[in-house]
């Protein structure tokens, strides 16, 4: 999972050029990774007897103990922060490499996951790479863009929609899927589920600070002009009829 600024919040750039200013800004999970998480907790809901739960990662700064703590209030059952420095460019490659570090050590400790699930892109850098590059790492198979999950015997089927209908894919456990934003809708945390994520442990792993980036560095930010809107009216009553009429016929609708 990943902490991201809230969805339709107004982004400032920092003084420095390459920060997002953060001073009053809010921040929550990514829509997508809020759906692989109520995807896992439904598919470990439907499994029989002890011994299965659904480990939650991320990769940021103390306060992403947050989203975190969010994630025990609906389902989640262990936890973990990938402890990221601040200082560094935190590009897709360096926080693939991280997690990667970070699955291996998980899995050390506690055994194979049977299936790791990614949100299909987060909603601040839309870069589609990280949960691809961890999968190729660990060597596990991978499908992004997944919108149906149906376990069975071996593994798991996905489901991806296209163009012309739906693909389906057949993959044996362990293994990853990239999953999109609708293919669920998440629960809202129980007043149970919010008490239960305020005793929730949480358990901080190195960051992996030196692991070298993939030769992407940040430049510069830079907001875009806001396009100021105009509204023309046309006219009132009947009278605006011949004037809808020609917009109409510029526009190429008639």
């Amino acid at each position: 999972m990943k902490r991201v600024p809230a969805v339709g919040a107004r982004i400032n750039v920092a003084a420095d050029g390459r920060q997002v200013d953060t001073a009053h800004l809010g921040f929550t999970t990514s829509p997508h990774e809020e759906c692989a998480l109520e995807e896992a907790v439904q598919i470990v809901e439907g499994l029989e007897g002890d011994g299965h739960g659904v480990v939650v990662l991320t990769l940021g700064p103390e306060a992403a103990t947050e989203q975190l703590r969010y994630a025990a209030g609906v389902g989640g059952t262990e936890f973990a922060l990938v402890a990221a420095n601040g200082g560094l460019d935190w590009d897709p490659q360096r926080t693939a490499a991280a997690l990667t570090a970070a699955v291996r050590e998980l899995e050390a400790a506690g055994g194979q996951f049977d299936l790791i699930l990614f949100g299909n892109e987060s909603a601040d850098g839309g870069n589609f790479q990280v949960g691809i590059r961890v999968a190729h790492a660990l060597g596990r198979p991978i499908v992004n863009g997944i919108k149906g999950i149906e376990r069975h015997e071996r593994g798991f089927t996905a489901r991806r929609e296209t163009d012309a209908g739906h693909e389906v894919y057949e993959l044996e456990s362990p293994c990853a899927l990239g999953v999109k934003e609708g293919i669920n809708l998440p629960r809202y945390p129980t007043m149970k589920g919010r008490l239960a994520s305020r005793r929730a442990q949480i358990q901080v792993l190195d960051g992996a600070s030196d692991t070298e980036a993939g030769g992407q560095a940040r430049v510069r930010l830079r907001r875009p002009p806001e396009a100021a809107g105009t509204t023309v009216v046309l006219g009132d009553s009947a009278a605006a009829a011949p004037a809808v009429v020609d917009l109409l016929d510029e526009l190429g609708v008639l």
